[in-house]
């Protein structure tokens, strides 16, 4: 079944034979139509004989078809040859034709040349007919050569008129444009034709002549070369050789027997190699003659004036000093008027003295004011400058500093100062900061009035005062001195009449005169970083008079005067001479002692500002490359304290600098990283966590972002208010870098009196303690006769058979010493110990 199935279902053979019918439907209006197609089948009978005799009558006819063509091909080419051929006949022909006509025209060309006349007895041997044809051939050139002259003349008159024509409408129109233009242009115009044309004629002439030029030297040449061949071969050469040796010889270099003596022009600042090019030397000889004069330099290091002229001479040349702030000099000389009047001025006074001595609290007698209640630590620490009125002009007062670390503020002081006053205390006597200020006042030459303070204290001895000054100098009137001595109270106010009469006579003394008009001329005594207001100068006008919007010149900093303020906080639009008044408007904050100058340009205030902070920071560049030097050479193992330092006053960090700076020693020592006027700002506190420093604000306060960054990366920070303090706590820090001391202290020892011998621990000493505790664990030294011989420690100790840590005084005891056999009976075992000690810088 299952068979049958699949056979049922298996698909049919496909064949190619073809159905005889079939359907096809056909479409149309009324529907489809089926229609029965049949398909029949048509025969095709084929013959091969037929086929074959089909087959050859197809090639006899081909063959036929190509003789014919052939044959044509044939006739073909023989009527090309023909027709070649008789071209070839008509071309020499014409060949033939034309020769013969060129020897006719030559012939009669030559016929027709006058010929020279001949010789009487030749003249009846010449035809008649060539006489004629001559005579015909000249009078027909003749009257060719005649027409041609008509017609050559004819054309060069009518060009000419027409050139004219040309010519006079040119002319013409040219007379109208020099008419129409201006006369300048027509100048410049023509002068440029004129100097193009000489332009050309000049190239013309190069030309030629650079032509000649080079024929003539290549004609130069060509004689040289044979005269030098010809003196080769001949019998001159030796000589030639000869010439030209003597000739080398005589142009040789002559090294000059003595050294030549230059003059050498040296400016402010030149390097190394500079100097040496200017002295023409090797700059090896330069840094030699340095290193002679203690100096290690390198070639590119900058020397300043006074060394580069020492060296200079040293070195036998001829120095000019030549200065290179010329533009400055102009600037400031600009602004002196010598036809200004000198009036009477107010007298500028310092007061000086020692510490606690009573200067602040005189002067706010004097004033009528309590200065002294707000200072930190009652001391004054920087420069306060205050004007008084008084009967005549008024009088200016300085108050400086006494400590000790303020010697750059008191100098300061003695220099911008007319009058010192030196008050000392009456019950304190002279001390040294009294001593250093009489030093200042004698080196400013300024005259000194002594104020012996504290009167109305029980212990006051004036007397005992005098007498100590008189030993450095001081001596009163009464003694036939100088001096003038006042007794006073700051506290009572006794004697401060006969103080200020006193100063006022002084002055009159004096005769303190400046020009009141002009342009205004001073010094700084104190600045200061403002945060509101930025940089701060207190300015003293010496001459001139000081005015709001003034572009003033301070140091290394400029500016435009902003505002300015008295001493009581008060605005001022001008100061006079000897007042001292607050700047505010500066690019930068001031060094303390810079000179003040009002010029009239601010943009060369600029140039002269930027000159001397070029200047210095080249000069600060080469301090600290010879300092770098000078420590490659010198061995330093001492440590170092480093502080980044930031005060209210430009005067402090002066005095705060130069305190901390003497404070070190061999071992250790501060190095200041940083330092200015101002609050700490985060860049002080990145740079001491960089360097590991400590940060130190004087009347300062680090602002948010500096916190910040103290407090993450754990920088030491410490303010102070006293210079007392710091001063004492740097010490404190820098005592803990010094290394510690090392002491022996003496414990014990024992004397020999018997040597065993142990198998095991070789020599072995009975000791007894004589003095002290022998231990176990301290190191010991072996003594014979009082002379050390060994220094080590204990191998054992014991105490009868048992090993013990120390043994007292008057006890037996076994000792073994390390390393150590030869122990003798007598020897001296002495014990000690090793403690460090803390050292201080005191």
């Amino acid at each position: 079944m299952m068979n049958e199935e699949n056979q049922g279902n298996a698909p049919k053979r496909m064949s190619l034979k073809k159905k005889s019918s079939g359907t096809m439907t056909l479409q149309n209006a009324g529907g489809a139509k089926k229609v029965q197609v049949e398909v029949r089948k048509k025969k095709f009978n084929f013959d091969p004989k037929e086929r074959k005799a089909q087959l050859e009558q197809e090639a006899i006819a081909k063959q036929k078809a190509e003789e014919e063509a052939r044959k044509a091909e044939e006739a073909r080419k023989a009527e090309e040859a023909k027709k070649a051929e008789e071209a070839r006949k008509a071309a020499a022909a014409k060949a033939e034709a034309d020769k013969k006509a060129k020897e006719a025209a030559k012939a009669a060309a030559v016929k027709a040349q006058p010929k020279p006349t001949p010789a009487p007895h030749k003249e009846k041997h010449e035809d008649k007919a060539t006489e004629e044809l001559r005579r015909a051939q000249e009078e027909q050139q003749k009257r060719k050569s005649e027409e041609e002259s008509k017609r050559l003349a004819e054309q060069a008159r009518k060009l000419a008129e027409e050139n004219e024509a040309r010519w006079a409408a040119e002319e013409e129109a040219r007379s109208h444009e020099n008419d129409d233009d201006d006369s300048t242009t027509s100048q410049y115009v023509r002068e440029a034709e004129a100097r193009q044309e000489r332009e050309a004629e000049n190239r013309g002439r190069h030309r030629d002549r650079n032509g000649d030029r080079r024929s003539a030297k290549r004609f130069e040449e060509n004689e040289q070369n044979s005269n030098n061949r010809r003196q080769k071969g001949g019998k001159g050469g030796k000589s030639v050789k000869g010439a030209a040796k003597l000739n080398q010889q005589q142009h040789g270099f002559n090294r000059p027997a003595v050294p030549v003596n230059r003059d050498v022009e040296i400016g402010e600042t030149i390097t190394v190699a500079e100097l040496a090019a200017k002295m023409a030397v090797k700059a090896t000889e330069v840094i030699k003659t340095l290193m002679k004069l203690g100096e290690m330099v390198t070639i590119n290091q900058v020397l300043d004036q006074a060394t580069a002229q020492l060296v200079a001479e040293e070195m036998g040349h001829k120095v000019i000093l030549r200065k290179e702030n010329e533009l400055e000099d102009e600037l400031l000389n600009g602004n002196k008027d010598s036809k200004a009047e000198a009036t009477p001025r107010a007298p500028v006074v310092t007061i000086m003295g020692h510490v606690d001595h009573g200067k602040t609290s005189l002067l706010d007698y004097i004033r009528k004011s309590k200065v002294a209640v707000g200072e930190a630590g009652g001391i004054t620490q920087r420069i306060g400058a205050y004007h008084v009125q008084t009967r005549n002009d008024g009088i200016t007062f300085l108050d400086t500093p006494g400590h000790a670390a303020f010697t750059a503020m008191r100098a300061r002081g003695a220099q911008c100062t007319d009058i010192v006053v030196l008050v000392v205390a009456a019950d304190d006597g002279v001390m040294p900061q009294t001593l250093e200020a009489i030093q200042h006042a004698q080196a400013a030459k300024v005259p000194m009035i002594v104020a012996i303070n504290k009167m109305d204290k029980p212990g006051a001895d004036p007397q005992r005062v005098i007498n100590e000054l008189m030993q450095h100098s001081v001596i009163p009137e009464s003694m036939g001195g100088e001096n003038q001595f006042v007794e006073v109270s700051a506290k009572t106010g006794m004697g401060v009449d006969d103080l200020l009469e006193a100063i006022t006579l002084q002055a009159e003394v004096l005769e303190l005169k400046a020009v009141h008009d002009g342009m205004a001329e001073g010094v700084t005594i104190e600045s200061r970083l403002d945060k509101g207001r930025g940089p701060v100068a207190t300015v003293l006008v010496r001459s001139g008079t000081l005015k709001k919007g003034d572009i003033i010149l301070c140091g290394l900093q400029y500016g435009r005067v902003r505002s300015m303020r008295n001493e009581n906080g008060k605005e001022v639009t001008e100061a006079g001479p000897s007042i001292p008044v607050e700047v505010f408007g500066l690019s930068g904050v001031p060094a303390a002692g810079d000179e003040v100058t009002v010029v009239a340009d601010e943009r060369k205030a600029r140039e002269v500002a930027l000159f001397r902070q070029g200047k210095y920071r080249e000069l600060k560049i080469a301090k600290q490359k010879s300092a770098q030097l000078a420590s490659m050479f010198k061995e330093s193992n001492a440590s170092e304290l480093k502080v980044v330092l930031k005060a209210d006053t430009q005067g402090s960090v002066e005095a705060i600098s130069d305190a901390l700076l003497k404070l070190g020693n061999e071992e250790v020592q501060v190095k200041i990283i940083g330092s200015g006027v101002g609050g700490i700002t985060a860049n002080d506190a990145t740079l001491a966590a960089a360097d590991g420093a400590v940060v130190i604000g004087f009347n300062v306060r680090a602002d948010g972002p500096a916190r910040q960054v103290i407090d993450s990366e754990s920088v030491d920070l410490h303010y102070y208010s006293v210079i007392y303090d710091l001063i004492d706590d740097v010490k404190k820090a820098m005592s803990g870098l010094l290394k510690k001391e090392i002491r022996e202290n003496f414990i014990g020892y024992a004397e020999v009196r018997e040597i065993f011998r142990h198998p095991k621990y070789g020599a072995i000493a009975g000791c007894m303690v004589v003095e002290g505790v022998v231990k176990r664990s301290a190191p010991i030294r072996v003594l014979r006769d009082n002379t050390v011989i060994f220094e080590g420690e204990l191998d054992s100790l014991r105490r009868f058979k048992d090993d013990v840590s120390e043994v007292k005084q008057n006890n037996e005891c076994g000792i073994c010493v390390k390393n150590y056999q030869d122990v003798r009976v007598g020897d001296r075992i002495e014990c000690f110990e090793k403690v460090e000690v803390a050292r201080t810088l005191d």
